[in-house]
């Protein structure tokens, strides 16, 4: 029994230094493209490119900015807007103090703060899966302060995730802690070619897209895995508000998507939100923006030039 707890201690101990020299490495190889903004004590990581109205860019669970970067919908909205694209608290290179739960209404009130720090005000957000839930809870919470919302292959209901009991147990206190730091990272470079598949089909996954040893860092499998259990218990109660959007609202899904289905999801949201546009874009998958990043910027002119 010794010998085992031995052997186990030795091999975690063993994980942890190969995770912390992976991640140190890609770091150094990957370093941050843009500019850092405090608010509200939290350091921020963000892009922020060309001129006009404020088109800003809300990433999903487990990437960066630089997805939207390697998409080419940050430089196709900079022809007309002003872009800004942040890492989420957590991710890349921004910081997720511990102290926060940071639900999907904490980040909004965070990003609203570092709009205001940067001057760019009543901005037209572009939420990408489940950052829909961080620009559906500004709208909410600042209807007065969105030009409008475009929600790309959002999850807005609750919805059992088959992924989930592999994306959470890095943010269990205490164990979570170890496994973040050894076990949960080796697991996930093993399923990255898988889980990149399934979330770019049917069309192939860019050779260039996010380092896998980047977005696998302990600290981004803390936020990962905490909003992984939080999405279930928040789309349940949130779900009863999405009836009182009332800002211009366009919601783009791949009709290909089998990680979020369109159908479930984005059609179910345009139903509720009956000024909404629903705009389908035939054969993409979940990552439609790097399907057709034109998509987007389609679906923020179209609200730009709603009625105020």
């Amino acid at each position: 029994m010794r010998l085992a707890i031995a052997l186990a201690g030795g091999a975690a101990a063993g994980a942890a230094l190969f995770v912390r020299e992976r991640s140190r490495r890609a770091e150094l190889q990957h370093p941050p493209r843009g500019r850092f903004v405090t608010a509200g004590g939290v350091r921020l990581h963000y892009v922020d490119t060309g001129f006009g109205p404020s088109l800003v860019f809300i990433h999903g669970l487990g990437s960066t900015l630089d997805d939207f970067a390697k998409s080419g919908v940050l430089d196709q909205g900079s022809r007309d807007y002003r872009v800004i694209a942040f890492d989420r608290p957590g991710y890349g290179y921004s910081e997720r103090p511990g102290r926060v739960p940071w639900t999907p209404l904490a980040q909004a009130r965070l990003l609203r703060e570092a709009l205001h720090e940067l001057g760019a005000g009543r901005p037209l957000l572009v939420g990408h899966s489940w950052g829909c839930l961080v620009a559906l809870a500004y709208a909410l919470e600042y209807p007065q302060e969105t030009r409008g919302v475009v929600l790309a292959s959002g999850l807005y209901y609750p919805t059992l995730r088959l992924d989930a009991p592999l994306l959470i147990p890095p943010a269990i206190p205490v164990i979570g802690t170890l496994l973040r730091h050894s076990v949960s990272p080796l697991i996930g470079r093993a399923l990255w070619p898988m889980w990149l598949k399934i979330l770019f089909a049917p069309m192939p996954v860019p050779g260039d897209f996010l380092p896998a040893w980047l977005a696998l860092r302990p600290g981004q499998l803390r936020a990962v895995g905490e909003e992984a259990a939080m999405t279930l218990p928040w789309t349940a109660r949130w779900r009863r508000r999405y009836s009182q959007i009332a800002v211009p609202t366009a919601i783009v899904a791949g009709t290909a998507d089998r990680y979020v289905f369109s159908a479930r999801h984005s059609q179910r949201l345009h139903g509720e939100i009956s000024h909404s546009t629903f705009l389908p874009v035939p054969g993409a998958g979940h990552m439609v923006h790097h399907a057709a990043p034109e998509a987007l910027i389609r679906a923020a002119r179209m609200l730009q030039d709603a009625p105020a």
